[in-house]
């Protein structure tokens, strides 16, 4: 049983580094028994968060969840343990438990499986200093931007801004892998706009905008995000006038947002390999077809395409050096994403992928920066190809389940007609079968857009990027 421990953290003076947790995992590495393979793992998990809605600060969080854990691996079967403190009795106290659970279930359902694989060795560092900044910071910022949103955007009849800064540090010793110190923090700012129609019926907009990094190193300036809030209303005017649009299946453009969603929620979840066990659609489906040639689809660990992945990734909590993971390469299903439990099973290599959110949680298998790569169409092009049809750009919500089923909520959108956008479109739904639709894709974008202000709620929650570049596909529009 694991207690989770909440505080208010203390105000710290903007600028001051903040690292929360010292190494006092190494030294028990000579208390791992002999044998089996043992995680160590010490986690901070903060939040800082402001909100106003038309005006008024309505939410102004800071918050911080910390402890330390063991899981300890025998025959086929896990012992875990976790503890609310972080000192040197509720170390010892989570390894001797975890231990113990493990010997215990070994005995009652040891599956005699062999060892883990074994991974390289040594010791991963990376962003082990922290900021920050004073509550009133947020609060300031977020303030701004609703005062321009009030002075220069009228005829709404709502509008929101929020913050959103949190991280996750943590401090990894195992008997085998990669020992660790990382910090992952992002910040977003979350930008939301309502009007009503000629007809009174509300319209919504929202955007977020950030990415990795702490608030201070994200944002420098409200006036830098006033350009944001301009196109977002602009786009919420053309929207209040719009139409819905017709049902059916359709030659549509989705945009790299979308994208990122279908390969994350539609693909990205058959494909991680404890579902696979599970019975997900991709469980025979390896080597096969199961898209165009133009789609390869990959699990980024830390560096894409050359540049920064929006939530780098270099080591997961089961000590394993982050790779990168090909899940389609050419329209063929080529890998699954694994623990080093299920690399086993299926003879594959572990590749980072088992994540955990809170100290009391146990790693599970997790995307990291799941994308399609972009190719070599320009979006100009695309749309110019398409005679009567669709461009979908922002979503709402989204479903799918493991047969790759998905429907997803549009929020934005313009007809095509004859090669060229016409109206805004209102609110409706996509939907199709993932391996299916993908086959339909007859041309890809040549740059890839991000999105990483959300959380997978696969059992626990957990900060993932996705992304992709515009891809054009027939797909069911599900009209008004």
């Amino acid at each position: 049983m694991s207690i989770k421990k909440r505080r208010k953290a203390p105000e710290m003076k903007e600028g001051r580094k903040n690292t929360m947790l010292d190494d006092i995992l190494t030294r028990r590495k000579k208390d791992f028994a002999p044998g089996v393979h043992t995680e160590l793992r010490a986690q901070v998990n903060k939040t800082r968060g402001v909100s106003f809605l038309s005006g008024s600060l309505t939410t102004n969080v800071r918050s911080e969840v910390s402890g330390v854990s063991a899981r300890v691996y025998k025959n086929g079967v896990y012992g875990f343990s976790s503890a609310a403190e972080y000192d040197a009795d509720a170390v010892a106290a989570v390894l001797a438990a975890a231990t113990e659970n493990a010997l215990f279930m070994d005995k009652r359902a040891g599956r005699g499986t062999p060892a883990l694989l074994p991974v390289d060795a040594g010791q991963t560092v990376r962003e082990i200093t922290d900021s920050d900044p004073v509550q009133k910071d947020y609060i300031d910022f977020a303030g701004a931007l609703d005062a321009y949103m009030e002075k220069n955007c009228p005829g709404l009849s709502g509008r929101g801004v929020s913050i959103r800064a949190d991280s996750m540090e943590k401090l990894l010793c195992v008997s085998q892998g990669h020992d660790a110190h990382v910090i992952l923090p992002r910040c977003y700012v979350y930008l939301r706009m309502t009007a009503d129609t000629s007809g009174g019926n509300p319209v919504e907009l929202f955007v977020p905008v950030g990415g990795h990094g702490t608030f201070d190193t994200v944002f420098s300036d409200p006036a830098l995000l006033y350009p944001k809030v301009d196109e977002l209303y602009e786009k919420l005017m053309q929207k209040r006038e719009g139409v819905y649009p017709q049902a059916g299946e359709k030659t549509c453009i989705l945009s790299g947002e979308l994208t990122g969603m279908l390969a994350h929620e539609a693909v990205g979840h058959t494909v991680e390999a404890d579902l696979v066990l599970g019975g997900s659609v991709a469980a025979h489906s390896l080597g096969k077809t199961v898209a165009s040639p133009l789609v390869t689809m990959v699990d980024y660990a830390h560096t894409c395409l050359g540049a920064p992945a929006p939530l780098p990734i270099y080591v997961d909590d089961e000590g394993t050096p982050a790779k990168d993971v090909v899940l389609i390469q050419d329209g063929v299903l080529t890998g699954y994403m694994n623990s080093r439990q299920t690399a086993q099973h299926f003879d594959m290599e572990p590749c980072g992928n088992a994540r955990a959110y809170l100290f009391s949680d146990e790693p599970l298998i997790r995307m990291r920066n799941t994308a399609i790569v972009p190719g070599t169409s320009k979006l100009e092009d695309m749309i110019a190809s398409v005679e009567d049809g669709y461009y979908f750009i922002d979503t709402n919500n989204g479903q799918a389940d493991t047969t790759g089923e998905f429907m997803f909520g549009v929020c934005m959108g313009y007809e095509i007609k004859n090669g060229k956008l016409g109206r805004a479109l209102l609110d409706t739904t996509i939907s199709g079968v993932a391996f299916e639709m993908l086959k339909t894709v007859d041309m890809v974008g040549d740059t890839i857009s991000w999105s990483s202000s959300g959380f997978c709620g696969k059992k626990q929650p957990m900060p993932v990027g996705l992304g992709g570049p515009a891809i054009r596909c027939k797909i069911t529009v599900g009209g008004r």
